[in-house]
């Protein structure tokens, strides 16, 4: 299971398809989700991005944490794994 980062600050405008190509570059991208409102279908702003390896995932936030992306600076942090409840 590869690595997943949250990339805030995006323009309504950003695509899943876009996103996926702006960090294949860093390397394989398993899963993209520009995360939109269920009633509107707008963009919300944010959405994740699931890379490979966590290398991928470094080299991806190194470079892309607040650069720019559609004239906004964009936030790139990784996800915290959820964790599991024992009984």
């Amino acid at each position: 299971m590869g690595i997943k980062l949250r990339v805030g600050n995006l323009s309504p405008s950003v695509t899943n398809e876009e996103l996926c190509a702006k960090f294949s570059q860093f390397g394989t991208v398993e899963f993209v989700d520009v995360v939109r409102d269920q009633q509107t279908g707008q963009s919300k702003g944010f959405g994740f991005v699931q890379m490979a390896t966590d290398a991928q995932a470094q080299a991806a936030i190194s470079r892309l944490n607040f650069s720019q992306y559609g004239g906004l600076t964009m936030g790139v942090s990784s996800v915290r794994p959820e964790r599991v409840m024992s009984p």
